[in-house]
């Protein structure tokens, strides 16, 4: 991830707005106040680090730009200390503004943000901030009106296939296409996961491909979740329970990420799975049958409704801490009764 971040602001990939607009900033010497937010991995660290390698030369750089993560201490007392007297200083030789960078600001109590405003307002003349944090919500409203915000969203498919490209290019890796689009589809627009889950298939695997990806990450691959889904809807309770718990058990999987990959089936009608919803009833008309042995998980609106709402009731259960075969027991459930519905209505 290090060896291939950005060095400078042409090589950085995504949100060319923004970049342009930074590059003006600099361009005209009126770089203001930043606030980069977003989620992780897309670009906000690179992109100011690649600003502060373009303002300063190599050796300026310790004396003009103070660096400062939340593994460091930024309470109230470092604000008051060495961030106000790095601000407050002018260095002899050289004209312009210094650089602060606080990564991660939303990691900030509240106290040392309110101490910070005073600070970005008094230093202006000789110093820019440039805040950086995941959640917009957590930085105090006085700091976001001194400065001028940019929203960094995931990056999308197009920006990161090529990227992904180069990297493998140079590292010699061997990646399939369905590789690829794993790494893009399980990173969901985090390029820095994308390039972790790449570097640890290709050494535990030594080949990328789909199935590797999956079981590198112990992300429950598609086949197991139509088998899941098969089962729930094909199957009797005893016999769909046994089955998944024997899956679950053989993979490793936990039900949490099983009942991620089923909303989404359930979610995205578009993705449709075959799924024959064999009805052995008696007095059934054959006609019938043959209509749900062609039926996909594409569930009349009424019905798919009360499915998400039991999906979400599992999964809120589930993150409160509760037993995994209980649960288990109750998605298995939420489906006949599903199933049930879906006849009763036809």
């Amino acid at each position: 991830v290090e060896k291939y971040r950005p060095q400078a602001l042409s090589e950085l990939v995504s949100h060319r707005d923004i970049l342009s607009t930074v590059q003006r900033f600099i361009s005209e010497d009126r770089l203001p106040h930043l606030l980069l937010y977003g989620p992780p991995g897309t670009g906000k660290t690179s992109t100011i680090l690649a600003c502060a390698r373009q303002l300063y030369r190599e050796r300026e750089f310790g004396s003009m730009v103070l660096e400062l993560n939340a593994s460091d201490d930024r309470g109230i007392d470092i604000v008051r200390g060495p961030i106000l007297s790095f601000a407050s200083t002018r260095t002899i030789f050289k004209k312009g503004f210094k650089l602060v960078i606080l990564d991660e600001a939303d990691a900030m109590t509240q106290d040392a943000q309110n101490a910070l405003r005073r600070v970005i307002e008094k230093f202006t003349e000789n110093t820019r901030f440039c805040l950086i944090c995941n959640y917009l919500s957590k930085i105090i409203p006085a700091l976001q009106s001194r400065c001028t915000r940019f929203r960094f969203g995931p990056l999308t498919l197009e920006l990161m296939v090529p990227r992904l490209q180069h990297v493998i290019q140079q590292e010699g890796v061997d990646v399939t296409e369905d590789g690829m689009k794993a790494l893009v589809t399980l990173s969901s627009g985090d390029m820095r996961r994308a390039l972790n889950i790449l570097q640890s298939t290709s050494m535990a695997f030594g080949k990328v491909t789909e199935e590797n990806v999956y079981t590198c990450t112990g992300h429950p691959l598609k086949s197991d979740i139509a088998n899941i889904l098969d089962w729930m809807l094909n199957q009797d309770f005893s016999t769909a329970y046994r089955k998944i718990m024997e899956l679950k058990t053989l993979k490793g999987l936990a039900l949490q990420d099983i009942l991620t990959e089923i909303h989404l089936f359930v979610h995205r009608g578009g993705e449709r799975v075959q799924l024959g919803i064999i009805l052995e009833r008696p007095n059934f008309p054959p006609a019938l049958t043959e209509c749900f042995l062609l039926s996909t998980v594409d569930f009349p609106p009424s019905i798919r409704i009360q499915l998400l709402i039991k999906l979400a009731d599992i999964e809120y259960r589930l993150a409160a801490g509760t037993s995994e075969k209980i649960q288990l027991s109750s998605l298995i459930a939420a489906f006949q009764v599903t199933r049930d519905l879906v006849v009763a209505e036809a």
